[in-house]
């Protein structure tokens, strides 16, 4: 369907989705990136999707308002790593590199800053994932099957039930005990594939001090995302 937009300074794009099982219209703003999206039941009009949102406006707006700003990655950009802020330098080489409190770039290839540190980031989020998650696992006795890294939006890890564990590669760009925190929990369900007692002890016994790591994740995560590596992020 053809998003509404809702009029202002800015003016904000809804985007709208019928859905069969919705009940009711309901409005989410993204904590990742302000888009806003508008569900709607099959047998509701579009008057009545414009009615809804004109009415929740100011709250729309505070939302979107309170969304990160985006940072596109350039040289001179700080960025965190493990928590950390490092500014973007070029200073030669063939690849980006992690030096102490910076990352320096190739001298070519400007337009290549993003795709280049993003690679950089992977590359450090799979060693640092996969020391804690062969740590965690031993201590579980159990193994899984494998690890992949993607730019996941709307969770930060998984695991299915044949074992394979799942994350985003910005965890990188977290405290390092936030990024632990999140391959206990991942891994604890090769023991339980729920959110039982029986699962959260299992946490608790991987990390007892989880409790804070999981608070930052909650309140500082959405923020992860503010930094744009490529054109259309």
């Amino acid at each position: 369907m053809k998003p509404l937009i809702l009029p202002g300074e800015p003016p904000i794009e809804v985007a709208l989705r019928i859905s069969a099982r919705a009940r009711r219209l309901s409005l989410r703003v993204s904590q990742i990136d302000g888009t806003v999206r508008l569900t709607l039941p099959r047998q509701a009009s579009l008057a009545e999707a414009r009615s809804f949102l004109d009415a929740r406006a100011e709250w729309v707006r505070r939302h979107v308002a309170a969304s990160p700003a985006p940072v596109r990655v350039a040289p001179g950009t700080e960025i965190p790593v493990g928590g950390r802020m490092h500014r973007l330098v070029v200073a030669g080489g063939r690849s980006a590199a992690l030096g102490d409190g910076v990352i320096t770039l190739p001298r070519s290839g400007a337009q290549k800053t993003g795709p280049r540190v993003a690679a950089l980031l992977k590359a450090l989020a799979r060693d640092r994932l996969t020391e804690a998650c062969d740590r965690h696992a031993a201590a579980l006795g159990r193994r899984y099957a494998a690890l992949t890294l993607r730019d996941t939006r709307s969770r930060w890890g998984s695991c299915s039930p044949e074992g394979r564990l799942m994350f985003s590669w910005r965890l990188v760009m977290a405290p390092p005990e936030v990024l632990d925190y999140v391959a206990a929990h991942e891994t604890a369900h090769l023991a339980e594939m729920n959110h039982s007692p029986a699962f959260w002890a299992h946490v608790a016994r991987l990390m007892p001090d989880y409790a804070p790591h999981r608070r930052w994740l909650r309140q500082n995560g959405a923020g992860l995302h503010a930094w744009r590596f490529r054109d259309g992020d």
